[in-house]
């Protein structure tokens, strides 16, 4: 059998620790409706139902991990700089498909429909114009009271983030010490502000600036990583050690994560909800960012469990199981499905129904995230593709013509060689 050795490029592992961190994130949603408390025999999950909006740091933390990923392997292993063109057109193609689809399917579907909007016609138009723009984190009505998509918030501050990322990159590539400390900065500053001077941090807890140092901690994780794989060892009994190691680091991690979310869950009500998840945000950060370390280096059980093929099938279907997962909740409940004896029975505890209520989320969820992911996101992304290679071929070739019109116009050098005046540094670069 083949030595094993952790991949700087291919991470498996890492898809069962999204999968897990949107799994949590999605009982939370679907708890605030049923309200059934989970045990393992008689240890209770209270407090990570209670505390699953947590998790969606994590994604965040995922996020800024592989996206900088490739821009550690360019400065560690001396690959080449990632395209920006390439980079946005990759963002589009992979978000905007299911979004527009999920933000459209529950305007036309739902919300129009049940008169959600309550004949306010110039709010449904805001709602939907700010959600297309990926805005709507801007406003209370269009971030709070959106009946077209309560999650979708999250990929919004992502789209943002993408917008700022390739600039964050290059920074990070000169001095990532001083890029890292000055996006933390720029998020404890502005969290320092909204804890000392609100009282309401409903329309500030998870704005993008409030999310820096998890983007931060994520790069700086994903540098760490590459350095990482440089160094493991070829010899087996030090290989062992590492995952020894690794493991026992995670495990702390796992352990550090389940202590965090239980002083979260302590939290009374909405304000100190909101504000003990800002002062312990840095704390829930450092701490994903070992696990995700971590893990690929760790022994072979826990990264089967972690990297196997199912996970890896969830993981690529996990963004539209996150987009759809509450607004079915939500829906199921509004239309009275399944059928239950009391009018309210999550408050009447009416626990059939909240097995088959929490089940029936569970499942329709995840049916509805593999045919969206199949005839939506997939397809969509396939015809935005081939758009992007028609407007590429054009772009090259006009760069090609001006370059050749540049060197055709150059003054020469002494060695009879045109000196390329004009164009940008990655143009005469190539």
């Amino acid at each position: 059998m083949k030595p094993y050795r952790p991949s700087a490029r291919h991470i498996p592992e890492l898809n069962g620790l999204r999968v897990l961190l949107v799994f949590i994130v999605s009982w939370y949603h679907i708890w605030q409706q049923s309200w059934l408390t989970p045990y393992i025999g008689s240890y209770s999950l209270d407090y990570l139902v209670r505390s699953g909006y947590v998790p969606v740091d994590g994604t965040i933390l995922l996020s800024g991990f592989l996206l900088f990923l490739p821009h550690a392997r360019s400065m560690l292993l001396g690959e080449p700089v990632p395209s920006v063109r390439v980079f946005y057109q990759r963002r589009v193609m992979r978000i905007v498909p299911s979004y527009y689809f999920t933000t459209l399917l529950m305007l036309f579907a739902v919300a129009i429909p049940y008169g959600l909007y309550y004949g306010n016609s110039a709010g449904m138009w805001r709602d939907v114009l700010m959600h297309l723009t990926f805005t709507q984190t801007f406003n209370a009505a269009t971030y709070i009271s959106t009946p077209i998509g309560v999650a979708s918030w999250t990929i919004a501050i992502e789209m943002q983030a993408y917008l700022l990322f390739p600039l964050l990159a290059k920074a990070a590539r000169k001095n990532p010490l001083a890029t890292f400390a000055a996006m933390a900065a720029a998020a404890l500053g502005f969290r320092c502000w909204c804890l000392w001077d609100l009282s309401d941090y409903n329309m500030v807890v998870n704005q993008l600036i409030n999310f820096m140092d998890v983007y931060a901690a994520g790069m700086g994780a994903s540098l760490i990583y590459v350095k990482l794989t440089t160094l493991y060892p070829e010899e087996k009994r030090r290989q062992r050690l590492w995952q020894a190691a690794a493991t026992l680091l995670a495990a702390a991690a796992v352990y550090g994560l389940i202590q965090a979310l239980r002083a979260q869950a302590g939290s009374v009500n909405t304000s100190g909800i909101q504000s003990g998840q800002m002062i312990r945000r840095p704390v829930f950060a450092a701490l994903l960012a070992i696990l995700a370390v971590s893990l690929p280096f760790a022994a072979r059980p826990v990264r089967f469990l972690m990297g196997n093929r199912l996970m890896g099938f969830l993981a690529l279907i996990s963004m539209n199981y996150y987009l759809m997962h509450q607004n079915i909740a939500v829906h199921l409940k509004r239309v009275g499905f399944p059928p239950s004896v009391s009018a309210t029975p999550n408050f009447d505890r009416e626990v059939p129904w909240m097995y088959q209520y929490t089940w029936l989320c569970f499942g329709l969820s995840v049916l509805t995230a593999f045919l969206m992911t199949f005839l939506v996101e997939k397809p969509g992304a396939w015809l935005l593709g081939k758009a992007f290679a028609r407007l590429n071929g054009i772009f090259d070739r006009r760069r090609a013509a001006r370059m050749a019109a540049c060197e055709k116009n150059a003054p020469v050098s002494s060695d009879e060689r045109p000196v390329i005046l004009c164009g940008t540094d990655e143009e005469r670069k190539s």
